[in-house]
């Protein structure tokens, strides 16, 4: 893993918070350990394609789950949603080069929320009406961490301002 492209990431994080209007949400995570990451989605049209306009997320995990989801909310920035799909964890997390065994998890976390949002938006209701998110995305990110009762285990919060 490049360490310099990591601190990069860290330094410069894209997209951190929450998406109000988004149209699809995705989760995943282990409240066991505490790392979980949530993606959120905002689609356009363009040139009579629905492309992905915007992505936004919140992290509890390690700076690599961070710098990741960071990276990933640029990468599928003007992707259809097939194409988008289409990525996998080495992908999204190819800025930082090759990730170390111990951390390949990170990649495949934020693999699986953008999958969830993609996922959850072809259930949700037809483009003319307001978008619908899953049931299990309700509340934040830390509502989600503490609903399976676990207090203990390590959590990293990354506050910004």
């Amino acid at each position: 893993m490049n360490e310099e492209a990591l601190q990069q990431a860290l330094t410069d994080t894209q997209n951190l918070g929450e998406m109000p209007d988004a149209d699809a949400v995705g989760t995943v995570g282990s409240p066991d350990c505490g790392d979980m990451v949530r993606l959120w989605i905002k689609y356009k049209e363009k040139d009579g394609r629905k492309v992905i306009d915007k992505a936004s997320f919140q992290s509890f995990g390690c700076q690599t789950a961070i710098a990741v989801a960071s990276i990933a909310t640029e990468l599928i920035r003007g992707k259809t949603k097939e194409e988008a799909l289409a990525m996998k964890a080495d992908e999204l997390s190819r800025p930082l080069g090759p990730l170390p065994p111990m951390k390949i998890h990170c990649g495949q976390m934020v693999e699986g929320a953008l999958r969830a949002a993609l996922e959850a938006e072809s259930t949700a209701t037809p483009a003319s009406a307001a978008p619908v998110t899953a049931p299990d995305q309700a509340g934040t990110l830390a509502d989600a961490l503490s609903a399976a009762g676990k207090t203990a285990g390590k959590v990293k919060i990354v506050l910004t301002s």
